[in-house]
């Protein structure tokens, strides 16, 4: 493993010496240069890791050595050595990116632990870099059909902006991915990116989660805690299952997009952000406006760029893409060679008509990677029907296909509303009592 290089920039050499020898002793590769325009020449050769340079220098000073080091690599830690007089010079070098000042005379222990955090802080940046770029191998659109390529663009088109979009879609079908790229592409991508499941919380925590609370506020509430909103300042809040959320919260959040100020839940004091929100549904807005359960106000704040983000059925075309990319990703996360899909195989899965969209076709080409032994997944290894119809009308008696076509339809309405048996009941119009009845008695198996 290459060794850490530390440059020592200093035209004192009996300073140069020292911090050489302790940083070698501690197992360092150390270069020394006695001016600014020797650092910049050994920069090139040796491409050091962290520099310890001397503020005051004849010649190029340390500033404008700074300066030039930088320019070349940005992320470059750099440590200041300043002696008492040059202590504003030293504050100016901080403004400019250097990691820290260390005073004349030096204490080498403070020399030692100052590098080893500068090393460390910089390890983590590369580290977050790294992560970040794999998250964007995995948040990407695959598929140039004509409704990915028309996708694609108004992605392109409103990333830029500061507007709210409404993105729609079934359940499965990438609005979470398509949201976080609406992030990615917009001058908010260095700031966070937070997501609420508006269905998934609780009626009665879902005001703490939105706005945060203070201590004290209510029972539990043992400290402070900032809410989404604040998390998301200055970045993006993305509004999962908008459709679900009460009107009573639908209140307070159509307040916050008026002012971009809010109240923590049992406190009094106006908490100002600039935020900009995202928000989805697989609910036609519209039709719950007409049915009072959704603020035709927030309907119109919300709706200022509505996306449309395609079922898998409708863009068919593009699994054979879809496969090959799931197939890399799970050989990166399992550290295998990627297996392949048999042509046979592919007309199989192009026929199925995958009511949980992506979600599903993901599921499935991961049960696949590991239960299948060879490195080719072929038609015998599917366990799914060509046609949906040919196994109803393959049976004898009518019960029996009556039964089939139920259980199929309710595991569809399950896959639909992302497994939820409350949501699943009111879009079928049965009792949530029948359905769970219904569910045990045909043997489905929830995830």
């Amino acid at each position: 493993m290459a060794k850490t290089v530390i440059m020592i920039v200093d035209d004192e050499e009996g300073i140069r010496t020292t911090l050489q020898g302790i940083f070698e002793d501690e197992g360092y590769e150390t270069v020394g240069a006695s001016s600014g325009e020797e650092a910049l020449r050994l920069a090139k050769e040796h491409i050091p890791d962290i520099v310890v340079l001397d503020v005051w220098l004849s010649g190029m000073d340390g500033i404008e050595t700074m300066k030039e080091l930088l320019e070349g690599n940005p992320s470059l830690p750099v440590v200041i050595i300043s002696g008492h007089a040059n202590i504003e010079l030293a504050v100016k070098a901080t403004r400019m990116g250097a990691y820290d000042i260390l005073e004349k005379p030096l204490s080498l222990e403070k020399v030692l632990i100052t590098v080893q955090r500068a090393l460390e802080k910089r390890n983590l940046e590369i580290e977050n870099r790294l992560l970040k770029q794999d998250l964007l191998k995995k948040f990407r659109l695959v598929g140039n059909s004509p409704k990915m390529v028309q996708l694609k663009e108004q992605i392109r088109m409103a990333g830029v902006s500061n507007s709210r979009v409404l993105i729609l879609g079934e359940s499965g079908a990438g609005k979470e991915l398509v949201a976080r790229l609406l992030h990615e592409n917009s001058p908010r991508a260095s700031r966070p990116f937070v997501e609420v499941n508006c269905a998934a919380i609780p009626q009665e925590l879902i005001e703490s989660e939105l706005f945060g609370h203070e201590k004290g506020s209510f029972t539990g509430a043992f400290e402070m805690k900032k809410g989404k909103f604040e998390q998301a300042d200055g970045g993006t809040l993305f509004l999962d299952e908008i459709g679900d959320m009460s009107l009573q919260t639908q209140a307070k959040v159509l307040r916050v997009i008026e002012t971009q100020e809010f109240q923590r839940v049992g406190g009094n004091k106006n908490i100002k952000v600039d935020t900009r929100i995202l928000s989805a549904t697989n609910k036609d807005l519209a039709e719950e406006v007409k049915k009072n359960n959704f603020r035709e106000d927030l309907f119109f704040r919300l709706n200022v760029i509505p996306i449309n983000v395609p079922a898998l059925r409708d863009r068919i075309i593009d699994l054979p893409d879809l496969v090959e990319y799931f197939l890399d990703l799970f050989a990166a996360e399992y550290r295998q060679q990627p297996k392949k899909v048999s042509p046979d195989a592919i007309k199989i899965l192009q026929k199925h008509s995958w009511p949980g969209n992506i979600r599903e076709l993901k599921n499935t080409l991961e049960r696949l990677v590991i239960m299948t032994p060879s490195r080719t997944i072929t038609a015998a290894d599917l366990a799914m029907p060509a046609s949906d119809k040919q196994d109803y009308f393959s049976c004898t008696l009518l019960k029996d296909a009556r039964d089939m076509f139920e259980k199929d339809f309710i595991i569809r309405k399950l896959q639909e509303n992302n497994w939820n048996i409350s949501k699943t009941a009111e879009v079928m119009d049965i009792e949530r009592s029948n359905l769970h009845r219904k569910i045990k008695a045909y043997e489905i198996s929830m995830p």
